[in-house]
C-alpha cells in the first residue's frame, strides 16, 4: 500500500504539469494558427481590394454608357434607318454587360442586381422607343424619341438608381 501511495505522490504531480503544459501548448498552437490565419487573410484583402475597386470603377463606366442619353449619341450614326439604330443600341448594351460580367464576384449582391435590372429596363425603353417609330425613318427619329422618353421620365431612370447603390457601397467599403 505505501508503494502504491509513492507510486500516486509522483504520477500525479506529473500528470498534472503534463496536463498543463498541453493546454498551455494547445493554447499556444491555436493562437499561432489564428495569426497566421489573420496575417493571411490581411495579406488576401491587400490583394483583392485593388480587384473590388477596379470592379466597381468597371460598373459606374457601364451604368454610365447606358444611360440613354449618352448611349444613343455614342452609338447613332449619320445614315442609319431607325431599325439598325435600334439593333445597335440594344447590341451596345448588350456586349457592354457581358463585358463586365465577371465584376459581378467583386460586387455584393444587390449591387450586381441593380446593374442587371438597369440593363434590362433601358433595354425596354429603348424598345418602347422603338415601337414608336418606323423602321424605315431616320435613326434620328429613334434616337429623339429615346430622348423624349428619357427626359419625361418622372422618375430616375434605373441605371441611376443603380449608379447611386454602387457609389454608396464603395463609400461605405473604403
Amino acid at each position: 500500500m505505501n508503494g502504491l501511495i509513492e507510486i500516486l505522490k509522483i504520477i500525479l504531480p506529473a500528470g498534472a504539469v503534463f496536463a498543463a503544459a498541453y493546454l498551455l501548448v494547445q493554447k499556444f498552437l491555436a493562437n499561432e494558427q489564428k495569426r497566421r490565419d489573420h496575417e493571411l487573410k490581411k495579406a488576401s484583402q491587400s490583394a483583392i481590394t485593388p480587384l473590388k475597386i477596379q470592379a466597381y470603377e468597371r460598373i459606374v463606366i457601364y451604368l454610365e454608357r447606358i444611360h440613354p442619353n449618352t448611349l444613343v449619341v455614342r452609338v447613332n450614326k449619320h445614315g442609319m434607318t431607325s431599325h439598325q439604330l435600334h439593333q445597335e443600341l440594344i447590341k451596345a448594351i448588350k456586349s457592354e454587360y457581358e463585358h463586365n460580367l465577371s465584376q459581378q464576384i467583386y460586387l455584393s449582391h444587390n449591387s450586381w442586381e441593380l446593374v442587371k435590372t438597369a440593363k434590362e429596363e433601358i433595354i425596354k425603353l429603348v424598345n418602347i422607343s422603338a415601337t414608336k417609330v418606323p423602321h424605315e425613318n431616320s435613326s434620328n427619329d429613334l434616337a429623339m424619341m429615346v430622348l423624349n422618353i428619357t427626359a419625361n421620365v418622372d422618375k430616375r431612370l434605373p441605371n441611376e438608381v443603380a449608379l447611386e447603390y454602387v457609389k454608396k457601397e464603395i463609400a461605405q467599403i473604403f
